[in-house]
C-alpha cells in the first residue's frame, strides 16, 4: 500500500466514530424537477423547477412571472395533483387559468383581505382596502397551514401586486421555514415578487422581463416576447474532477419564450 493510501486509510479510521468516509466525496444528489410546460424554460433549467424547493421569480407587472407560474400549475394539475394560490392583492383571474389549462377542481385559490360576503365579487373594494401588512400576515399563516398539512404539490405565493417595501419586512426565519418544509412536505413553493427578498432560502431565482408585444392577424395585440434570466440555481450538474485542455461551453443563463393572450387566433 502506497504511503498516500496508508495516510488516508488511517485517517479514515480515526475519524470513523464522528465523520464516515470523511476523504470519500459524497454521491452525486440528483433534484427532482417538474416542467413548466414551456420548452426554452425547461431547457434552460434542466428539465423544470426543483420539487421541495422555493423558487422566486422576479419582474414588474406583465413581466411574465404569472404566465410561467400558471404554465406551470397547468402541468401540475394535468399529474392530478393538488395545488394552492395564495393570491394576497386579489389579482389572479380564473379565465386566465383555465385558459392555461389548469384544471380548477384542483387548484385552492385563497383571497387574502376578502370579507366573507365579498369573496365571488371581482376587486371588491373591501379586499383593495385592506391594510398590506395586514394581508401579508394572512398570506404568511395561510403558507404555513398548507405545507404543515402537505398534500400540496405547489403552492405559489403571489406577492407581486405588493410594494418591496412591504414584502422586505417579512423575516428572513420565514423563508427558511418554508425551504425547511418545503424540503419536508416535498412541496415546489413559488414565490412572485418584484424584488428578491428571500435571500438563500430560494434554491431557484428567476428574473423575467417583457419584451416586444406580437401582433396577430385578427387582433391588435396577441401576446408578448418574454425573458426570463436565472440568476441562482443552488442545484446544478456536477463538474468532473477532470481538468480539461479546453475550457468548456458555458451553459446558457437566459432564455426567450412568447406568451399569447386568451383571445389570439380568435375570428
Amino acid at each position: 500500500m502506497s504511503t498516500a493510501a496508508a495516510l488516508r486509510s488511517e485517517i479514515e479510521a480515526a475519524l470513523a466514530d464522528r465523520t464516515p468516509s470523511a476523504l470519500t466525496p459524497a454521491a452525486k444528489t440528483i433534484r427532482e424537477v417538474m416542467p413548466t410546460g414551456i420548452v426554452a424554460v425547461d431547457a434552460l433549467l434542466d428539465g423544470g423547477l426543483p420539487v421541495g424547493a422555493v423558487t422566486e421569480m422576479i419582474g414588474a407587472e406583465c413581466s411574465g412571472r404569472t404566465a410561467l407560474a400558471l404554465s406551470f400549475l397547468a402541468q401540475v394539475t394535468r399529474a392530478e395533483r393538488v395545488c394552492a394560490w395564495i393570491d394576497v392583492s386579489d389579482a389572479l383571474s380564473p379565465e386566465s387559468a383555465a385558459a392555461a389549462d389548469i384544471e380548477l377542481r384542483r387548484l385552492l385559490w385563497i383571497r387574502c383581505g376578502a370579507r366573507p360576503t365579498a369573496i365571488f365579487k371581482r376587486n371588491s373594494s373591501s379586499t383593495r382596502a385592506t391594510k398590506p401588512w395586514s394581508r401579508i400576515e394572512q398570506a404568511l399563516r395561510a403558507t404555513d397551514l398548507l405545507l404543515q398539512a402537505g398534500g400540496f404539490s405547489a403552492i405559489v405565493l403571489d406577492l407581486g401586486s405588493v410594494a418591496p417595501e412591504h414584502v422586505l419586512r417579512i423575516p428572513l426565519a420565514t423563508w427558511f421555514r418554508y425551504r425547511a418544509a418545503a424540503e419536508r412536505s416535498r412541496t415546489s413553493v413559488l414565490l412572485l415578487t418584484q424584488h428578491t427578498c428571500s435571500k438563500s432560502s430560494a434554491s431557484l431565482v428567476l428574473h423575467l422581463q417583457a419584451g416586444l408585444p406580437l401582433s396577430g392577424e385578427t387582433t391588435v395585440l396577441a401576446g408578448l416576447e418574454r425573458h426570463v434570466e436565472v440568476s441562482r440555481q443552488r442545484f446544478t450538474e456536477a463538474t468532473a474532477k477532470v481538468v480539461p485542455f479546453r475550457k468548456p461551453p458555458q451553459p446558457a443563463t437566459g432564455a426567450d419564450w412568447q406568451s399569447k393572450t386568451i383571445w389570439a387566433g380568435i375570428r
